[in-house]
């Protein structure tokens, strides 16, 4: 999962103010997490244990992930599963029109808030 954020703090330069959302997982309470998004300008937020309306928006894009880009493939290996996890998180920000975004999808409805 760092080495995720490591790859996209190489693709957008600033992220000065972004604010990272996810729930009180080992990989999101750990030393290294706590020290990397800081030293990038990110924020990080964290739902309350136990309430999961907390990350309610992450939760839904994990049923989307699970449900369109992962369950109706026969996936053998670890590869095959980050490969269509990729292809679906590039799916889901440029090709996939979201409602509560006015039907844009989520690069679009940036692009026309920073634009």
């Amino acid at each position: 999962m760092l080495q995720t954020f490591a790859k996209a703090f190489e693709t957008e330069k600033d992220v000065t103010g972004l604010i990272v959302h996810s729930d009180q997982g080992t990989q999101y309470t750990s030393y290294k997490y706590h020290d990397m998004l800081p030293k990038v300008g990110a924020q990080i937020s964290m739902s309350r244990r136990g309430n999961c309306y907390d990350n309610a928006s992450m939760e839904s894009f994990f049923s989307h992930l699970k449900a369109e880009g992962l369950y109706p493939y026969d996936i053998r290996t670890f590869e095959e599963a980050q490969r269509r996890i990729d292809e679906y998180i590039h799916f889901y920000n440029h090709c996939r029109p979201q409602r509560k975004l006015n039907k844009l999808t989520p690069v679009q409805y940036r692009r026309q808030l920073v634009g």
